[in-house]
């Protein structure tokens, strides 16, 4: 009797939801170069709906969205996907403003001031999904 040959590992699922689409385009191209399998979405509205078929394993979530923002995103997905909490970060160009300030206070989580160096979405995504392969024993 043979043993089962593991199986490899899918590659890590992030979710992009970005409103500039050729900064979204260059994300997607980043991400997946590293290797991760790349989500995108131009909306908030559209990043809930396809988590609802499309499971991820982080999000990069742009604050400034056009109808809703991505603080108010960010509060849904948690609620709706609580295994998202600890691996969302948020995207902003005024990282420094007074709500959004408040509203880290009540929300601590990862904050990617615009512009950013591509490298600090690469060594977020590597320090969040490796931390989490060790966690699981996966890695």
């Amino acid at each position: 009797m043979s043993t089962p040959t593991p199986q490899p590992r899918p590659p890590a699922t992030i979710l992009i939801v970005e409103d500039d689409a050729a900064l979204r385009r260059v994300l997607e191209r980043v991400l997946a170069r590293q290797g991760y399998r790349v989500l995108a979405a131009a909306s908030a509205e559209t990043a809930y709906e396809l988590l609802a078929s499309e499971p991820a394993d982080a999000v990069l979530l742009d604050v400034q969205l056009p109808t809703m923002s991505g603080l108010a995103l960010y509060l849904a997905l948690i609620h709706r996907h609580p295994t998202l909490a600890g691996r969302i970060a948020i995207m902003s160009g005024d990282a420094e403003a007074d709500d959004v300030r408040t509203w880290l206070q009540h929300n601590p989580c990862t904050v990617l001031k615009k512009p950013f160096d591509l490298r600090e979405i690469l060594e977020w995504a590597r320090g969040l999904l490796d931390a989490s392969d060790r966690e699981t024993g996966n890695g």
